[in-house]
């Protein structure tokens, strides 16, 4: 029994030491103290002389303390021994290498390639080794040997990355293109590999060659993956034209079995505010598909495009255009989007919110799912809002809240409450709510709900009557209702009446925002640099910057000064909600390839 305790006890401490002696030998290493390092991995390799990593990582070891005869030692015994790995060639040759010696260097690294027309199999460990020590011409050479040797081993992949390490792009484009049409990996792993090489710059070098290599490609073999590979890039180009040439080239050779991707191209051209390809690409769908969903949400996609720049004499060419999609679809649960986009245009365009708000109460008697339910509730509770009817909306937000709590639906519908609390004047009330969806889930969300959670709080600090966070609360309620040029006015009666007060920068960036959407861009310019000058650390200092640089960027035409904004939030806003955008803005006015 003792005998028993004892051998358990002496394994448990072996394990121990073991496993000790293996944290510090890699925890030096490291470190870069090599020299600990090596006393462990030394008592390692002499327990574990099979382990290859701590015969890697002692040789590099050696090497690091420029120890060049003891490595060479070591692997030599090592290469004594049966069957020895083929790899320790490629690290001895590597020692010679930094000893200057490279004649002797090349004739290991020789010997290590001589093993493959033995045994194939090797190729891709002597491969790697290879690539390990930057020697990119001798693991090609490796891969390529073992390819060709034996047809049933693919290293494409590996040659891909080795080419693009190289600088050779179309050999890489080409590998990487190999193992799809050999079906070796998906298209999907294929583009993230490619995308790093490719930029919005349609005349970028890389982007050039890839595009060759696939019209040749689709000129000896016309498969429709270069169909789609080249709408793919054309949409990383911004040139949608030219991608939806290949979106219809694709769905006509698939016997226009789905529209689901010119729909995407769709939403690619509006999220990038290419309208007129937009319109273009939802005519299309509408002409050739038979399902009656996509076609209604092509044309309200078309409606929406419409509605973008309207005058009051259009707009009831365009409810006509609604009554029509009713009258086609009807006021069914799986139209929902038709009578919540209705409602809208009703109440936000037309300023007829009582007819909208009989739209969205009748549809809430239809069949409907949870979350169709809440979607329609949330409709409503803006339209009530707009209406005035603060408490009705209050109920309808609230019964979203409870039925869907950790739902992003959920979320909206509590910030819709401390919104219209907001609007109501009951600050403590928005309060609560504001601090709990400051953890949101939805980086959107959880950014208002900060804003305005700052805007209540620090401006009931200072004025203990909330005057003027009450104007501001009205101002941003008529901006609600698109009552835009009386917004302005309360703003500038904020402006007037309590310079020097913490809303002040709130009501500039209002105003200013208000200017643009009227088109008064000179007068937002200014409001944007007001706050920049006398509110440089003040926390809407970020969002006049970026604001000023999209307002440069798109409107003014000043690509110059749009740069300077960027970079002021790249250097001094690191931790701004707007800073990745305003990075990825700044690289490409200065010229950059952007991924």
């Amino acid at each position: 029994m003792r005998f028993i305790i004892f051998l358990i006890s002496f394994v448990t401490l072996s394990t121990f030491t073991y496993a000790q002696d293996d944290f510090l030998a890699k925890q030096y290493f490291a470190d870069g103290d090599f020299e600990k390092a090596v006393v462990f991995y030394e008592k390692l390799v002499g327990k574990n002389p099979r382990r290859t990593e701590y015969v890697q990582d002692l040789v590099s070891c050696y090497q690091q303390l420029e120890r060049y005869q003891d490595a060479e030692e070591f692997l030599n015994e090592r290469l004594k021994d049966r069957n020895p790995y083929p790899t320790l060639l490629i690290d001895l040759g590597y020692n010679y290498n930094l000893q200057e010696k490279e004649d002797t260097a090349q004739t290991y690294y020789d010997k290590a390639l001589d093993i493959i027309p033995k045994n194939p199999n090797y190729g891709y460990a002597l491969g790697l080794q290879f690539q390990k020590y930057s020697l990119l011409d001798m693991a090609i050479k490796a891969f390529q040997k073992s390819m060709e040797l034996n047809p049933a081993l693919d290293f494409n992949f590996q040659l891909a990355r080795i080419y693009g390490e190289q600088g050779n792009v179309e050999a890489m484009y080409n590998s990487y293109l190999n193992l799809v049409i050999d079906g070796k990996t998906s298209k999907s792993n294929i583009l993230r590999s490619i995308d790093d090489f490719v930029s919005e710059n349609a005349e970028d070098k890389n982007n050039l060659l890839l595009k060759k290599v696939l019209l040749e490609r689709a000129q000896k073999n016309p498969d429709i993956l270069w169909n789609e590979l080249l709408s793919w890039l054309f949409v990383q180009q911004k040139q949608y034209n030219s991608a939806l040439r290949q979106e219809k080239a694709i769905f006509k050779r698939m016997n226009g079995s789905s529209t689901s991707r010119l729909e995407n191209l769709g939403k690619s051209a509006l999220d990038t505010e290419e309208y007129e390809v937009a319109k273009d690409i939802y005519s299309y769908v509408i002409d050739n598909t038979n399902n009656k969903i996509t076609q209604l949400d092509a044309e309200l996609n078309l409606i929406d495009i419409e509605l973008l720049d309207v005058s009051n004499n259009q707009l009831d060419g365009i409810q006509k255009k609604y009554d029509a999609l009713i009258d086609d679809f009807g006021y069914k649960s799986q139209s929902l989007q038709l009578q919540v986009a209705y409602a809208n245009f009703l109440t936000f365009k037309k300023n007829e919110p009582a007819p909208a708000e009989k739209i969205l109460k009748n549809s809430l008697e239809l069949p409907l799912s949870d979350r169709g339910t809440a979607y329609l509730k949330l409709a409503l509770g803006d339209i009530l809002v707009y209406n005035k009817k603060f408490n009705e909306a209050l109920i309808y937000f609230s019964q979203i809240q409870q039925k869907l709590k950790n739902d992003v639906l959920g979320q909206d519908a509590r910030y819709k409450v401390a919104q219209t609390s907001f609007y109501k004047g009951d600050f403590d009330w928005a309060l609560t709510q504001l601090k709990v969806l400051r953890s949101s889930t939805s980086q959107l969300i959880a950014n208002d709900a900060m804003q305005l959670s700052l805007l209540i709080s620090d401006n009931s600090l200072e004025d203990s009557t909330q005057t003027a966070l009450k104007k501001y609360a009205r101002a941003d309620f008529l901006a609600y209702q698109n009552n835009t040029g009386e917004a302005i006015k309360v703003l500038d009666d904020i402006l007037e009446n309590h310079k020097g007060e913490k809303i002040e920068d709130e009501a500039l960036l209002k105003q200013a925002q208000l200017f643009e959407k009227l088109k008064k861009y000179e007068e937002a310019q200014l409001n944007y640099q007001k706050i920049i000058t006398f509110y440089r650390n003040g926390i809407l200092a970020d969002d006049a910057y970026f604001a000023l640089g999209e307002l440069y960027r798109k409107v003014l035409n000043d690509p110059l000064k749009a740069k300077e904004q960027y970079e002021k939030i790249i250097y001094n806003y690191q931790d701004s909600y707007y800073f990745p955008e305003a990075r990825k803005n700044f690289r490409i006015l200065r010229g950059d390839s952007i991924n």
